[in-house]
Parts: C-alpha cells; structure tokens; sequence
C-alpha cells in the first residue's frame, strides 16, 4: 500500500512540474493534459486519475507557487540578522522574481481559479499572512493592513509594468529595485 501511496505521490509530483514548465514555456494555452502527461512520462491517463481537469491542474500549481512562497516568507521572518525592512524588501523582492521571472505562473497565481478556488485562497492567505507579520513588524499592528496592501499593489504595478516592458529606464529613469527601495524607505520611516 505504501509503494502505492508512493507511486501516485511521485506521479502527481511530475505532472506538476511538467505543467509548471509547460506554462513558463508558452503560458496557459501551452499546457494541455496530454502535453502534461507525456513530458511527465506517464500514460495519456495518468493526469484524469489526479486532476479532473487543465483548470484542476493549473490551480494546483498555483497554489503550490503561493506555498513556496509563504516558505520563503517565513523563513524570512525567522532571520534574526536581517532588519524589519530588510525582511520586507527581500519578500517582496522574491514576489517580483517570480513575476518578472515565471509571469505566466505569476498570472495564475492571482488569477480567480477554475478549479479548486479554495486550495489558492487557502495557500495565498498563509503566504500574505506571513507578509503581513513582516509589515507589522516595520509600521506596527494598527497601520499594517492599509501599508500591506499599498506595497503588494505596487509590487503588483511594478511587475506588470516591467513584464510589458512600459517600465523603461530611458522613460522613467529608474528600475524596478530602485522602485522597490523606493517603497520600503517610505514605508519604513
């Protein structure tokens, strides 16, 4: 029963990965079940057994992405040799990797899920609670809320201006860091 058990864990673990890399390789319309299942080298089956659907399987991944980044965040807030603002211009940061770096997987990260809805919900609240722990450490408990979702909305603006490429040096005369310290500075005083 174990082997079992097992098995199906590492079969689902593989088609998310192929499904991941299939959305940063062409977005959502490259991720099909059968693609899916052939670069995860299982059965056209195989996928129907774990995922109803592509929208049940890009959900998934996304909620994966938000635990992952949760992760990170709250290892981040563990870091007793980083400062308040420090921790916050590194989570958010990390936010804009993945963005800037994996946009397709980013767009369906805050996008409203077909499939599970609540399995994102679920994942993003832990990942933005952990956020919020390290906003509140930075402007205090009353102020931590209204701060949180400037900077996230920012954050928000600053990657889709970059991935469109309307965020320009020779336009705006600044960068994406630049405008993140820009944020945290402002936020912290």
């Amino acid at each position: 029963m174990v082997a079992r058990a097992e098995a199906a864990a590492a079969t689902r673990r593989a088609l998310l990965d192929a499904a991941a890399a299939l959305l940063d390789e062409g977005g959502p319309d490259a991720v099909t079940l059968r693609e899916v299942g052939a670069r995860a080298g299982v059965s056209r089956g195989a996928p129907y057994g774990h995922f109803p659907d592509k929208e049940s399987l890009l959900t998934a991944v996304a909620a994966e992405a938000w635990d992952r980044l949760g992760e990170q965040v709250h290892a981040l807030r563990a870091d007793p040799d980083r400062s308040p603002a420090e921790k916050l211009r590194t989570g958010l940061a990390g936010l804009m990797a993945v963005g800037r770096g994996r946009p397709h997987l980013y767009q369906q990260m805050f996008m409203t899920p077909a499939g599970d809805p609540e399995a994102v919900v679920r994942a993003a609240q832990r990942s933005q609670d952990e956020f919020l722990a390290i906003v509140t450490e930075v402007v205090g408990a009353a102020d931590a809320h209204r701060y949180g979702a400037l900077l996230m909305t920012s954050v928000h603006g600053i990657i889709g201006m970059t991935v469109s490429g309307h965020l320009n040096q020779e336009k705006w005369h600044t960068s994406a860091e630049e405008l993140l310290d820009t944020l945290v500075t402002i936020v912290a005083r």
